[in-house]
């Protein structure tokens, strides 16, 4: 096998590049997906001096890491070239040769699947990977000049992601009986936990789903924060749970006031927590995110774009074959899940 390191690109289209590069990235405020995903990626990587480059036109031969969104659905991967798909929480780019996903329930999921009710989200056929999403930049952790104090509880997030009965009043109404404070960060703050002391993210409590397609990103937070965190069922939280100290699970409102009112009675139970954040947080730092991307595009990529430009064109022509035909099976599923 070639041992050669190909040239790596990370593709943007200039629209979606910022006005202007962060001169630390610790106050890096990524404008959408494509900046979190692409540009704070690239930009992690030169930090540790991986060969790469950032570019708005695609390349004429190499590996190159690409968000979704930026491929138009119907054109192809030429010979010389490997895409790396980032898929994020959208649905994969169909010829992309290797997806890159943000949820390890996604990596064992059936190749052709509708993954959800109501949302035209699927999944093709395809060599899946995980990369956990990056935390958010500059995080301002709990200010441990509050010491013991457990009074402001917390969500941060959009408004449509928190489940109704979390937005009632009546759930403002119990904390208040606890003596806590409930708080909806706006998005200028979503990095400031300094007078936080728990955080509360749930997006449903239906049970309908496990959202296998969002990220950990609240969880992250709530490690690099040093604050407990209070959350729905989700796979990604579930995929990176090794305790109860890392986070605690609710499956109703009911269920998050116990643990609220559980967390302000026993101090020790907080202590433990913040040290666990502290130990969490540590595998999730950025040098060493960093280094997972490095070991997966020399490691995975680099095989698998010789293996690409090797390929026969029958084999090429095999593949997209492959793709179209998941893409109509995808579409009858639509079709019949509509006509129930």
């Amino acid at each position: 096998m070639n041992n050669q390191l190909p040239p790596i690109y990370f593709y943007l289209p200039r629209q979606d590049w910022p006005n202007q590069f962060p001169d630390s990235l610790e106050e890096y405020r990524p404008p959408s997906v494509f900046g979190t995903w692409i540009i704070q990626t690239y930009l992690r990587l030169k930090e540790i001096q991986f060969p790469c480059q950032l570019v708005d036109t695609m390349p004429d031969e190499g590996i190159v890491v690409v968000y979704r969104y930026s491929l138009p659905i119907d054109i192809k991967p030429p010979d010389n070239l490997l895409w790396v798909g980032i898929k994020g929480d959208q649905n994969p780019h169909p010829y992309v040769q290797v997806h890159l996903v943000q949820n390890m329930a996604e990596l064992a999921a059936p190749a052709i699947q509708i993954q959800d009710l109501g949302e035209d989200r699927y999944l093709l056929p395809g060599k899946r990977f995980y990369m956990p999403h990056w935390p958010q930049p500059g995080v301002i952790p709990r200010n441990p000049n509050r010491g013991d104090r457990f009074e402001n509880v917390a969500y941060f997030g959009i408004s449509y992601n928190l489940a109704p009965e979390l937005q009632e009043a009546v759930w403002e109404e119990e904390l208040q009986k606890l003596g806590l404070v409930w708080q909806t960060k706006k998005r200028n703050f979503w990095h400031d936990y300094s007078e936080v002391d728990a955080i509360v993210a749930v997006r449903s409590f239906d049970g309908k789903t496990d959202y296998p397609w969002k990220p950990a990103s609240k969880l992250f937070n709530a490690w690099n924060a040093n604050v407990p965190a209070i959350l729905g069922v989700e796979s990604a939280f579930q995929g990176e749970r090794k305790s109860e100290l890392d986070y605690f699970e609710v499956k109703s409102a009911s269920e998050a006031i116990a643990v609220l009112k559980r967390l302000k009675d026993d101090r020790e139970l907080r202590r433990a927590i913040v040290e666990n954040c502290q130990v969490r947080a540590e595998e999730i730092k950025p040098e060493n995110i960093a280094k997972r991307w490095s070991d997966f595009l020399t490691k995975v990529c680099v095989p698998e774009y010789y293996k690409w430009r090797s390929a026969s064109a029958w084999e090429r022509q095999r593949f997209f074959l492959s793709r179209q035909a998941a893409l109509k099976i995808v579409n009858i599923q639509k079709k019949l899940l509509t006509a129930i």
